[in-house]
């Protein structure tokens, strides 16, 4: 049923995207692609569930919507609840991160810069962005710090809570889509054999414990790579704030050997690659962030493989 239904709304958002584009042009089209979806999954919805139609999934299936007692079909604002949960909420939600990053990324920038303009596409042309752009400036800049972070953990954590209610569903055969476990709106089948659909619900349980065991695992490994990344954070500014040595009579002698290749500057903090080429530390590691290279004989090698030399004079 689920899959019935995004085949058929996928094909109205198709359709009301190539009118739009046809009519207005593709830029409008390229600006307005995410609200022409909304729009589609709305009057798909309201169409049928909220008419008190079945969807043509519902249809293809024989599956009717009851409501938590399983013996009426849910009430008209409970369908209006779950068309607001499935479709309206999910787009402000995504839009409302996506701002808040912005601004968030924009107010770092302009306090570096401060006369760094706004980037294209992100005018304030709405009511809620010019909130959100009010309201992070007036934050402090370790409450933007933090809000920095609750962003990219909700990023992070929305298709993880997705994945988590996937495998709980194959575990109990309930509520496949969340909009659906939250109002309480579930289905009864007509036609067809009972034991038959029970067969098939047991046959997917072992399929919903591999998947919140996989789960576990993409989560863990999420918390080990967040912690390596902020413990080369870390390393980064202990290296960034070490005071610049004094330079020697050997590295005046040594000219344009002292020189880091990268930035084509005298080189600082000294960092060797593992085929012995020499660079300053910030210039290497912000090259291995791209390419895991030498720059200069285009060796392979792991970033952890780099050696920062310590009291290193040439």
């Amino acid at each position: 049923c689920g899959q019935k239904d995004e085949l058929y709304r996928a094909g109205l958002r198709s359709g009301a995207g190539t009118a739009l584009r046809g009519l207005a042009g593709a830029r409008q089209w390229l600006q307005w692609r995410r609200e022409v979806e909304l729009l589609s999954d709305v009057a798909y919805f309201v169409l049928t569930t909220l008419s008190g139609y079945q969807t043509l999934g519902e249809e293809y299936v024989n599956i009717i919507q009851v409501d938590p007692s399983k013996k009426k079909v849910p009430s008209f604002l409970r369908r209006a609840l779950f068309i607001s949960l499935h479709t309206v909420v999910p787009y402000c939600l995504e839009k409302a991160l996506l701002h808040l990053e912005h601004e968030l990324q924009l107010e770092t920038e302009e306090s570096r810069t401060p006369e760094n303009p706004p980037a294209p596409g992100f005018s304030s042309r709405t009511l809620i962005r010019s909130w959100i752009r009010k309201q992070v400036g007036e934050l402090t800049e370790q409450q933007k710090k933090t809000a920095s972070q609750v962003v990219y953990v909700l990023k992070q954590s929305i298709p993880l809570l997705h994945r988590l209610h996937l495998a709980v569903f194959y575990i109990q055969g309930t509520f496949y889509h969340l909009s659906k476990r939250i109002t309480g709106i579930s289905y009864l089948h007509f036609g067809g054999l009972q034991g038959e659909d029970e067969s098939i619900r047991s046959s997917y349980k072992f399929l919903g414990i591999i998947s919140l065991f996989h789960l576990l695992l993409t989560i863990g490994v999420q918390m080990y790579s967040l912690k390596q990344k902020q413990r080369a954070r870390q390393e980064w500014r202990l290296h960034r704030n070490l005071t610049h040595q004094k330079s020697t009579s050997k590295e005046m002698a040594a000219g344009r050997q002292s020189r880091c290749t990268l930035c084509l500057e005298e080189r600082r903090h000294s960092t060797a690659t593992p085929c012995g080429h020499l660079f300053c530390w910030e210039c290497i590691t912000a090259w291995c962030n791209t390419r895991a290279e030498c720059p200069l004989c285009r060796e392979k090698f792991h970033p952890q493989k780099l050696i920062y030399l310590r009291h290193y004079q040439m």
